[in-house]
């Protein structure tokens, strides 16, 4: 999965995840797409602008990747 894909689905979560919710979501986004974060070596920092959201975000998505090795996502 290249790096504008991945930017494509985080910016679909986050579009469509209640405000409240935005920042849990990008953290769940982490969880279910760490293997293929960590696979390709994409930083947290190239996903984040190839969204197109803010880079105020960047370390939910951080904790996503690091909590992966702890958790499973049941649904995104």
């Amino acid at each position: 999965m290249t790096i504008a894909e991945l930017g494509t689905i985080l910016n679909d979560v986050y579009n469509n995840a209640q405000m409240e919710d935005a920042a849990l979501m990008i953290r769940l986004f982490g969880i279910k797409y760490a293997a293929e974060i960590k696979k390709e070596d994409y930083s947290s920092e190239e996903i984040i602008k190839a969204s197109g959201i803010s880079e105020i975000y960047l370390n939910e998505l951080s904790k996503g990747v690091k909590l992966s090795e702890y958790v499973h996502s049941k649904q995104l």
